[in-house]
């Protein structure tokens, strides 16, 4: 029996038809690497928009006070590696059982004021705006506003930035993000789950807050200039505990009804699915709605992607496409180009498939393929089909 192997070109096919038309409901769940995938070095070598976790831990080390450097060094030497969720779950912990107790120098008065540290060193990292020129944010909400839609895209993102939001302000692009009002906008859980904008909205849902989120004198979160750290669901081992107050509830709430509606798509990119407390919800969904389906693009290999790849083993609805192979079905194989799915189908290989590897886990290329399919630069897939020579033209 000859070994299982999965042809790129037939999921492709089929996931471009999905994409490239406005009937599904579709979700993207967008995780902290989509923006790791933007060059903005004027020189030579990589500078990503914003860092990915090691290179986040190395810059927020860097900004510390000596001080806390210090303790920081001594933390990651305990811990065995440099991981920033990791030191920042020990400050936590420190703050919580020490008093008046010392380690590495410090109470626990000390290491509450060591974490409001590190807190804003992390904020200052992800306060970035968008590059003048056109960028994967850009093509993101081209394909947006490319395709007229009978459901509204649900943007679903763990990342504290604003890039989507002021990619979609700068075409005036109309999205809603829980919160009501001008003057002090407040979140309004309970148009989140009633969901009933027009289509034409984009909902952009920050399942960790966002960096211009505050809380106001009554301890009540409101949309404004970001000046409080504690709207921000920070990486650590509280993460969970903290999504299951308001308003990360209801954006988890809405999350799964998003799941949970009748032949729904999340699309994930940029996400390891190493956030436990996210991927059980995902895990949880799945099982109780067969008909969803959630297709993960991932940017390393099978091997390096351990997460997606156990949880697509246990739930059929769930796709992951890696770099050199998937997981469909259930099943798990590498990638082997086959039988093409339509006449002059070559022309698409391109924008997934490059050095025999599949690459739409990159944000970058992800973002330019939907452009390509639904942002008005599309080519038909009708005119590939009927032209009997093979020639190729453009809509």
């Amino acid at each position: 029996m000859a070994d299982t192997v999965h042809n790129p070109d037939q999921y492709m096919y089929d996931f471009k038809q999905i994409v490239g038309q406005g009937r599904k409901k579709i979700g993207l769940l967008v995780g902290a690497g989509a923006p790791v995938g933007i060059n903005v070095s004027e020189g030579e070598g990589y500078s990503p928009l914003i860092p990915d976790v090691a290179g986040l831990t190395g810059i927020v080390r860097g900004k510390l006070s000596p001080v806390h450097g210090r303790c920081f060094d001594q933390i990651v030497g305990g811990a065995g590696r440099l991981n920033i969720e990791n030191v920042l779950s020990r400050i936590r912990s420190f703050v919580e059982v020490l008093g008046n107790n010392e380690v590495y120098g410090l109470d626990s008065e000390a290491y509450r004021g060591f974490e409001e540290e590190v807190c804003e060193k992390i904020k200052e990292v992800v306060s970035v705006g968008l590059p003048e020129n056109d960028t994967a944010y850009s093509d993101l909400v081209s394909w947006i506003n490319g395709i007229s839609r009978d459901y509204a895209v649900e943007v679903f993102t763990t990342n504290y930035d604003l890039l989507v939001e002021e990619a979609l302000e700068r075409v005036k692009s109309p999205y809603f993000d829980g919160f009501s009002g001008a003057r002090c906008p407040f979140f309004d859980s309970s148009a989140v789950a009633s969901n009933d904008l027009p289509s034409r909205w984009t909902r952009l849902w920050k399942l960790h807050g966002s960096i211009n989120w505050e809380q106001n004198g009554k301890g009540e979160v409101i949309r404004g200039a970001g000046a409080s750290k504690g709207t921000m669901v920070y990486p650590s081992h509280l993460k969970y505990d903290q999504t299951q107050s308001a308003p990360f509830s209801s954006l988890f709430d809405r999350l799964k009804n998003f799941v949970l509606e009748k032949d729904s798509v999340l699309i994930v990119i940029g996400f390891s699915f190493a956030d436990a407390h996210i991927s059980a919800k995902l895990d949880e969904c799945m099982a109780g709605n067969p008909s969803s389906a959630v297709i993960a693009l991932q940017f390393k290999k099978l091997e390096e992607e351990k997460f997606a790849v156990e949880l697509g083993k246990r739930r059929p609805n769930m796709s992951v496409y890696c770099n050199d192979g998937a997981v469909i079905n259930g099943v798990q194989a590498e990638w082997r180009l086959g039988e093409l799915p339509s006449r002059g189908w070559e022309v698409f290989r391109d924008e997934y498939w490059d050095n025999g590897k599949f690459v739409l886990g990159d944000f970058v290329k992800f973002s330019r393929f939907l452009a390509n399919t639904g942002g008005g630069k599309a080519v038909s897939l009708k005119l590939v089909e009927d032209n009997d020579k093979g020639d190729i033209d453009e809509n």
